[in-house]
């Protein structure tokens, strides 16, 4: 029987790595990428093709993505040539980005964080574009 008295172990983990991030709101993404963010969208291939894409996002599958976004890794993308750089890590809900990001963050990316909510809550509460966001 499950004890629903107290906190899950993931759900302590969570609070304890989110205290280090700076969450970025679904209204705040445009402007982030603007600033000159990488927005990474970790969403299993079934997620996006059911709920589509984020524009302007990389997609890079959550089980490769430290490999991808270190920028001492030999498998790094081009666009991970600066451990200063903001980097957003978008999941459907928030939950396991948060996480990655927690993560990219002991690799030595100070500003490694997630989307509030996930793309869910980007869907919900951000306006379609009339043209794909920069």
């Amino acid at each position: 029987m499950v004890d629903t008295t107290h906190p899950s172990a993931i759900d302590c983990l969570l609070a304890a790595v989110r205290v280090g991030l700076d969450r970025v709101q679904p209204a705040e993404l445009a402007d982030a990428m603007a600033a000159g963010a990488i927005v990474v969208d970790i969403r299993p291939v079934e997620q996006r093709r059911r709920d589509g894409a984020l524009p302007g996002a990389l997609v890079i599958d959550r089980n490769v993505l430290e490999w991808r976004l270190d920028p001492s890794s030999p498998h790094r993308i081009p666009e991970a040539n600066n451990a200063e750089r903001r980097i957003i890590v978008v999941c459907n809900e928030g939950f396991s980005s948060s996480l990655a990001a927690a993560t990219l963050r002991q690799l030595g990316l100070p500003h490694a964080t997630d989307l509030d909510g996930g793309f869910q809550a980007w869907r919900r509460n951000v306006p379609r574009p009339s043209r794909p966001l920069q």
